[in-house]
């Protein structure tokens, strides 16, 4: 009977982690209904807690069923966010990701029904959360931080963290609130007291915070930007045709950039606009020059080059007349796509590793010159990863731009999954943020991470705004590594104590029977 009653809980908790992964997935963009995020991991900590049964015996939570419960709860959450990766490959890869993402999620599971166990649980639970997170984005093969929970924050209060301990502490603050409401059901008022001020500090930071985002008296000056969204043909052109015909649209949309705007400073266009090398192309190189020309201000072109290393993604800067300016090499270079690990391992189970790139990552600066101006660059993928724009505001950038490519992923979510990544950097980082794509969406974000203008998807689009730019650091920017490595350290630390705690209570269990 009570083998029975154990396979019916450990069933009914199942189905709850599954519908935690579920109710998290909604905070993520274009639902981005933030709340959904601190409720769906609140419900996972509390499917891992022992709802006031004794931490004693068989009344605990085994650890390997808190290892099912965060598979499931990531499994759900990852099947449904990244849907658009099949776009492109099909479903298997797409699965596989998800699945493989989900591994690490086991190691919250069994590392939360550890900490769950201690009388303060729900206070070190975030801690330990972020941990297993940053491993995520981190390994193998650089990690995918795409799925960080903080992105699914901005358009909510936690979002104002960000100028003071980036994604990860807006990470810790989401837990922290729906642990906040686990805690409410602690046995001791002492506990819920605790409880309540975990759920109401977040927000309360946050909204003072949100006092000093986007401060003018950092604005050195403005200048007029352009993004240009050229799009792309869809059907009837062979491989060479189709980049042919992307760069023809984008100089075909500069040029009415030109006549509609005749005083623009910056010119940016997206990632891969001119997949034909302009240096070793002369067509293409003529098309981009007649652009610069029409325009007669600095463009950012992306292109293809090669160099003694190999391939590069990289964006690069042309001067009316024909000077060519400074490049931007893509760094972060996404796995399984621009490159691919264990190339001859991963082809024994799909056709489509033969698609990926063997493109060499970048090691610059991370800033190019435009006419004067410092820009810092985080090429689409890029704009995931916490160095590529912290090391650009160190090396001078005073306005950022996150160029990119979504055409192959077509009307799915995934180009509002990227916006909320460069809105959340604009926040960390007090810049604006230009975001020019092949086929949409394009945007203009203001420091403050709100967004003034964007295009349709598949639709060619022009976008012109006077935007600050600024030369203060800010504290993430600064210090935002040595914050998450203290609020790493703290959860590996709480799982140690977790771990000594559960072994010195067996022991204590086993020498009374």
């Amino acid at each position: 009977m009570a083998g029975t009653r154990s396979r019916v809980v450990f069933f009914l908790r199942l189905i709850l982690a599954a519908i935690s992964g579920g109710i998290t997935f909604l905070a993520v963009q274009p639902i981005g209904f933030w709340p959904a995020g601190i409720v769906g991991v609140g419900l996972l900590f509390a499917v891992l807690s022992p709802f006031g049964a004794s931490t004693r015996g068989s009344a605990a939570l085994r650890k390997r069923e808190g290892a099912a419960y965060g598979f499931v709860h990531g499994l759900v959450l990852y099947l449904l966010m990244l849907p658009w990766i099949g776009e492109l490959v099909g479903a298997f890869p797409y699965i596989a990701l998800a699945f493989s993402l989900s591994l690490y999620a086991i190691l919250t599971g069994i590392g939360g029904v550890l900490i769950a166990r201690l009388r303060y649980g729900f206070i070190l639970f975030p801690f330990f959360y972020l941990a297993v997170e940053l491993l995520r984005s981190s390994a193998p093969f650089g990690g995918f931080s795409w799925v960080r929970l903080a992105w699914g924050q901005i358009d909510g209060p936690l979002a104002n963290l960000a100028p003071w301990g980036g994604p990860a502490l807006i990470t810790v603050a989401t837990v922290a609130m729906g642990c906040g409401l686990v805690g409410l059901a602690s046995p001791t008022w002492r506990l819920r007291g605790t409880a309540v001020g975990m759920i109401v500090l977040p927000l309360v930071l946050g909204l003072v915070a949100s006092t000093g985002i986007n401060n003018d008296k950092h604005t050195t000056d403005t200048v007029r930007v352009a993004a240009i969204q050229g799009n792309v043909p869809r059907l009837g052109l062979d491989f060479a045709a189709q980049r042919r015909a992307v760069l023809e649209n984008h100089v075909n949309v500069t040029k009415e950039a030109a006549d509609k705007y005749p005083d623009l400073d910056l010119v940016f266009w997206p990632e891969n606009s001119s997949d034909v090398n302009p240096f070793e192309d002369p067509l293409a190189g003529h098309l981009i020059q007649e652009a610069v020309d029409a325009v007669d201000a600095p463009l950012m072109v992306g292109t293809l080059t090669r160099d003694a290393m190999g391939s590069r993604n990289t964006m690069q800067v042309f001067y009316p007349g024909g000077e060519v300016g400074e490049h931007h090499h893509k760094k972060y270079l996404q796995p399984f796509g621009e490159t691919m690990p264990m190339r001859e391992f991963f082809s024994i189970f799909s056709e489509y590793v033969d698609r990926a790139g063997d493109f060499k990552p970048g090691n610059g600066p991370g800033v190019v010159d435009m006419g004067g101006v410092a820009v810092g660059v985080a090429t689409c993928y890029e704009v995931s990863f916490d160095a590529a724009f912290r090391d650009s505001i160190k090396n001078g950038a005073q306005i950022l731009a996150t160029p990119t490519n979504n055409a192959t992923f077509g009307f799915s979510d995934m180009t509002y999954q990227q916006l909320a990544m460069s809105r959340l950097r604009a926040m960390e980082t007090d810049r604006a943020v230009v975001v020019p794509a092949t086929s949409g969406v394009s945007a203009i974000v203001h420091p403050d991470g709100s967004v003034s203008q964007t295009t349709e998807i598949f639709e060619p689009g022009i976008l012109v705004e006077d935007l600050p730019l600024r030369d203060n650091t800010t504290f993430a920017v600064r210090f935002g590594s040595l914050v998450q490595w203290v609020m790493v350290i703290i959860g590996l630390v709480s799982v140690l104590i977790a771990v000594r705690t559960s072994r010195s209570t067996t022991r204590s269990t086993q020498g009374t029977t």
